[in-house]
């Protein structure tokens, strides 16, 4: 005879195995550093100052 399990126990450990197999997909996926995160907070206002810098006037073009 096979040994004895406690379905509700084997239930508990499988969920504890799937939430720790996605936490460790997760961690790959979205895991940045403190540096990283600034370099992209840098870049996207270096962009924005650059497109604002480019932006043309309609006001000098009005005729009143």
């Amino acid at each position: 005879m096979g040994d004895i399990i406690n379905l509700r126990q084997a239930r508990k450990a499988k969920a504890r195995a799937d939430k720790d197999r996605l936490a460790q997909s997760n961690r790959a996926k979205f895991r940045r550093t403190k540096a990283e995160r600034l370099v992209q907070s840098l870049e996207e206002e270096r962009k924005n100052r650059q497109i604002e810098g480019a932006r043309l006037d309609n006001k000098s073009n009005d005729p009143k």
